[in-house]
């Protein structure tokens, strides 16, 4: 997987997490907020993150 799939990929993670937390609806906001850490500190998404950075600067 290339690092920009790999961040696209994370991305949608996220993305599906705050779509989760913004729902009407009875949730556990510590609980689904707490999801966001697990997905966007990942190593391999951080490293591809750093590299995207990298080439881009």
């Amino acid at each position: 997987m290339t690092d920009q799939q790999l961040a696209l990929q994370t991305i949608g993670e996220a993305q599906l997490i705050l779509e989760e937390y913004s729902q009407p609806r009875p949730k556990d906001d510590v609980h689904i907020l707490g999801k966001l850490p697990e997905v966007l500190e990942r190593p391999d998404p951080v490293v591809a993150a750093n590299r995207l950075q990298q080439r881009s600067g």
